[in-house]
């Protein structure tokens, strides 16, 4: 399988616009040889996740929450908190919500590398701006 690398830039740009494009890259649904079961995508680079934003009134009313499965353990953050703390993990979070909820869609998603920064180590394999 021929994989190219794709490098988006989430400058001020909206966070689902950004993650379904991403999706549609990792899946390999832009290709001819787009196979449901099969993983026929290319590897995305996200740079500037910490300037990604979103519409409306969701920087104070989206929440992530997580649970740690024991009693008490129920932690909860808004998307403004999310963003100042950990911004690659919005980004990974949007995307992981698109892909298939399955073995392939973990392996699918093993393919995309977020960065909060301009810089990414991924000069060598030539990215293409998508």
């Amino acid at each position: 399988m021929d994989r190219k690398w794709w490098v988006i830039d989430a400058r001020d740009q909206v966070l689902g616009r950004v993650a379904e494009r991403a999706a549609v890259l990792l899946r390999g649904k832009h290709k001819a040889i787009f196979t449901p079961n099969v993983d026929t995508g290319d590897f995305v680079i996200v740079i500037n996740a910490d300037k990604v934003r979103v519409t409306g009134q969701k920087a104070v009313q989206k929440e992530y929450m997580s649970f740690s499965g024991f009693a008490g353990g129920h932690k909860e953050e808004s998307f403004r908190h999310r963003l100042a703390r950990r911004p690659e993990s919005v980004v990974e979070h949007a995307v992981k919500g698109m892909l298939p909820h399955n073995r392939l869609g973990r392996q699918q998603f093993t393919k995309l590398k977020v960065y909060r920064g301009e810089e990414h180590p991924h000069a060598a394999q030539q990215p293409v701006v998508a």
